[in-house]
């Protein structure tokens, strides 16, 4: 028994460092370090970018889209003031970013629906089977509309919680939560049953 508040800090570990990494970043980035900038834009390429693939369906626009959100974090570091993660004030800026890119190609921005994650370790049989499943939910994906990839994609993906998305989104918690049930219960309907483990909750 007593090993296990050891084994749960140990889970924990990575995400205090991840934390502090952040804190370490920003405050090099407010003293105009150059370095810290570039750790930060290196840390964050990678799932800002998959978040901005999953969010706007347009290859062409996102690397313009996460520069331009880099471009702030480094022109208005002091912007951010400590009220949230660091992530979710990056990913606010992002998804600013990606929506008025979206408005300037003229994309109706409305809401419809959402996306699910594939876990971890397995054989070559569940691999296969993952491998399926991730095909079935990429074309599900490509129906929903911008506003609910957007709530999946943060929750399933980037794992923030709803009042973490709600400040990316600039939207009531309650709106958060109700996007997440339509978005749920549409993938259920275009799924017909096949993903319904990914769709619980």
């Amino acid at each position: 028994m007593s090993g296990q508040p050891l084994a749960v800090d140990r889970q924990r570990e990575p995400a205090r460092q991840a934390l502090r990494d952040d804190a370490r970043l920003i405050a090099g980035i407010r003293a105009r370090d150059m370095l810290a900038f570039e750790e930060l834009y290196r840390s964050y390429h990678s799932r800002l970018t998959r978040f901005l693939v999953n969010l706007v369906h347009r290859p062409q626009i996102v690397e313009e889209v996460f520069n331009d959100t880099m471009m702030v974090v480094w022109d208005k570091p002091d912007s951010y003031r400590g009220e949230s993660r660091l992530s979710t004030w990056i990913f606010a800026i992002a998804y600013r970013k990606a929506m008025k890119s979206l408005r300037r190609m003229d994309e109706p921005v409305e809401d419809k629906e959402a996306e699910s994650h594939i876990s971890d370790d397995a054989g070559p049989d569940e691999l296969q089977r993952r491998q399926q499943v991730q095909v079935l939910l990429l074309k599900a994906i490509c129906q929903l509309s911008t506003d609910h990839r957007a709530v999946v994609d943060l929750t399933y993906f980037q794992e923030m919680s709803y009042r973490e998305i709600g400040e990316i989104m600039g939207c009531p918690v309650n709106t958060v939560k109700t996007r997440m049930f339509h978005a749920r219960r549409q993938l259920r309907q275009m799924l017909a049953g096949e993903l319904s483990d990914w769709l619980q909750g």
